[in-house]
């Protein structure tokens, strides 16, 4: 008994030291990897003058979203279910009356096939703390739109307004095989009215795999308003490679086409469907940690220098970036010439922002940062992202 005694009394000794330790030492490699991305950061913004940099996650309040536990009566089941309980990502945000307003993916665990997509409502004054409602403000409903948003839901929120102050939001409708991208609108964030497919109107392109559509727009005092180009809106879209669209409405959109030879240098995973017309705004880049998926991020922003689109992209180690892990899902950005949305002026040859907290390594699905909403708020530009498609974070940039 006095051996055995001693025995534990040792090991318990040397693991209340190692843990310690392990302690000391994860605390001084946090600081040592603050600073070398901070410094990392600083040299990128040297580096591209013109991207909107640099950003510095706020790791001490993230993440800033967490699943919840509201309940909501689903109008096509008829029973009440958590319609956040499973995950909560990929925001839009808009900045009113000195508040921070986030329109949010949340999910459930009920419907098919990984949960129904609902959009949430959280306010913060001060972008880092939110409050949320208790139900969804768009979602699936017994009406013509269901049989694109059910039963996966409607995902994917970006939001802009125009002249007169109305919100136009686009958003992806799921039914469990087709991704859809779609329009609606609301005068107060609160009550929408759907339109539909933002396609609806051209039959070749209306059932299309489509998504992620982010408006080019002015940023200003806290406001992100549509802006025409030539007499049109442009809009970036897209999940495999980020393709164009225009509009005179900001309703009715139409894809940017080209002739088949000009994208013949590119693989396609539409080519059944007429995607190979479409013209290519920003491809995929071999042996990038942008190989395998380019796909919009938050609504781009019209300035002096151009057209600047903070954009998601998905590595394959084995065409991409070997130094990142299968499926990282990382940011970056690209210049356009502010004359023609077509033209690449520039675009960063690395990512700005990268999975590295445990949140944005394991989820949903795992290694993801996926940026979608963009604020100036406060003097600083406030960054909110999706984590592992399971939580939402910021990354904030001091102005200017």
């Amino acid at each position: 008994m006095g051996s055995h005694y001693n025995t534990n009394t040792t090991m318990k000794t040397f693991a209340i030291f190692f843990a310690a330790l392990l302690l000391f030492t994860a605390c001084n490699v946090g600081t040592t990897d603050t600073a070398a991305q901070a410094a990392n950061m600083d040299t990128l913004a040297t580096a591209y003058p013109w991207a909107l940099l640099p950003f510095n996650k706020a790791d001490s309040s993230n993440p800033v979203m967490q699943p919840g536990t509201n309940v909501f009566y689903c109008p096509i089941t008829q029973k009440e279910i958590g319609w956040e309980a499973k995950n909560v990502f990929n925001p839009a945000i808009v900045v009113r009356n000195d508040t921070v307003f986030m329109l949010y993916r949340a999910q459930d665990s009920v419907g098919k096939p990984a949960g129904t997509s609902r959009i949430g409502f959280a306010w913060s004054v001060d972008g880092i703390h939110f409050n949320r409602m208790a139900a969804p403000v768009l979602y699936p409903d017994n009406d013509v739109f269901k049989t694109y948003e059910w039963q996966g839901g409607c995902e994917d929120p970006r939001i802009v307004e125009d002249s007169t102050g109305l919100y136009y939001l686009t958003y992806t409708a799921y039914d469990g095989n087709t991704a859809r991208l779609m329009i609606a609108t609301s005068k107060d964030l609160l009550q929408w009215r759907k339109y539909g497919p933002v396609f609806g109107s051209d039959s070749t392109y209306k059932n299309i795999w489509s998504k992620s559509g982010a408006i080019v727009s002015t940023y200003t005092n806290g406001k992100i308003v549509a802006t025409k180009i030539n007499g049109q809106y442009w809009m970036y879209w897209g999940d495999k490679y980020i393709w164009a669209a225009t509009s005179t409405d900001l309703i009715h959109w139409h894809p940017v086409t080209t002739n088949q030879t000009e994208n013949a240098g590119y693989d396609s995973i539409y080519a059944a469907a007429n995607i190979s017309r479409l013209k290519i705004a920003v491809p995929t880049r071999k042996t990038f940690f942008d190989a395998d998926l380019v796909e919009s991020g938050p609504p781009a922003l019209l300035t002096d220098k151009g057209i600047v689109l903070l954009y998601n992209s998905r590595n394959i180690k084995t065409i991409g970036d070997t130094t990142l892990p299968e499926g990282t899902y990382a940011a970056s950005q690209v210049l356009f010439d502010k004359q023609n949305p077509l033209a690449i002026i520039s675009r960063m040859n690395t990512y700005f922002i990268k999975p590295q907290q445990p949140y944005e390594l394991t989820g949903e699905v795992n290694n993801v940062c996926f940026i979608e909403g963009l604020a100036q708020f406060k003097n600083k530009w406030f960054l909110y992202y999706g984590t592992a498609d399971s939580r939402i974070a910021v990354a904030i940039k001091n102005t200017p």
